[in-house]
């Protein structure tokens, strides 16, 4: 009889961690301060306090590093609907000067080895840069493997990616969007998307949310919320 109850208290506590459905049974919200049921893909992660608001620092793993830097969300599958989020990004201690902190939301990932996904990141360091061509680079749609960001700025400039007051290390609410083939990202609470992409390279495709950074970058998060379609 103790072994059944001490479980059934594991399960209910294992589900107040990794997420609580609310009046509305589609939506998931994970307030992510553990690291409890998340799939870490070269990747550590840590609870931590960062002015004063509590998530978890994703950071790389020691040694070389090949393949994605993700924490895949595993029990959420996700198509169409919202993803909110709150996150910070900044470059390591040891990270190149040209790294801007880059760090995002991959959804749609494929589960089968997490290599597919589509993905909006933004880069605070370029937010506030002297350069206006620099600053105008402050937010990228990608959809891995087929359209990194290099080959989407070379063959359409400055059409999936945008402009947005960022800081370094600063917490930065963010809520994306995603309905069949456009996806927009919104920033701030603002009532106006940054950056609306009408041309999702996987089309409408389903899978998984990760959490996605640079290896190069430090990166908190908390409070996810999705309300699938």
């Amino acid at each position: 009889m103790k072994k059944i109850l001490m479980l059934t208290y594991l399960v209910i506590a294992i589900n107040c961690v990794l997420g609580q459905t609310t009046e509305d049974t589609t939506k998931k919200i994970l307030p992510l301060n553990s690291s409890l049921g998340l799939e870490l893909i070269n990747v550590k992660a840590d609870v931590v306090d960062h002015n004063g608001k509590e998530g978890i620092l994703i950071s790389k793993i020691e040694g070389e590093i090949k393949g994605e830097t993700l924490v895949v969300i595993p029990e959420i599958n996700f198509k169409d609907g919202i993803i909110e989020i709150e996150l910070t990004g900044e470059p390591t201690a040891d990270a190149d000067p040209q790294m801007r902190g880059f760090v995002g939301i991959a959804f749609r990932v494929n589960p089968s080895d997490y290599s597919s996904y589509e993905c909006f990141y933004l880069r605070p360091n370029n937010a506030r840069a002297n350069n206006q061509l620099q600053r105008n680079h402050s937010t990228q749609y990608i959809s891995h493997p087929e359209f990194p960001w290099y080959r989407l700025r070379q063959e359409n400039p400055g059409l999936y990616e945008s402009y947005v007051d960022l800081a370094p290390g600063e917490w930065i609410k963010i809520k994306i969007v995603v309905d069949g083939k456009t996806a927009k990202l919104y920033l701030h609470n603002a009532e106006q998307p940054s950056l609306i992409v009408n041309d999702l390279k996987h089309e409408d495709s389903e899978g998984k949310i990760a959490l996605w950074l640079h290896s190069s970058t430090l990166a908190r998060y908390r409070n996810l919320v999705v309300t699938p379609n």
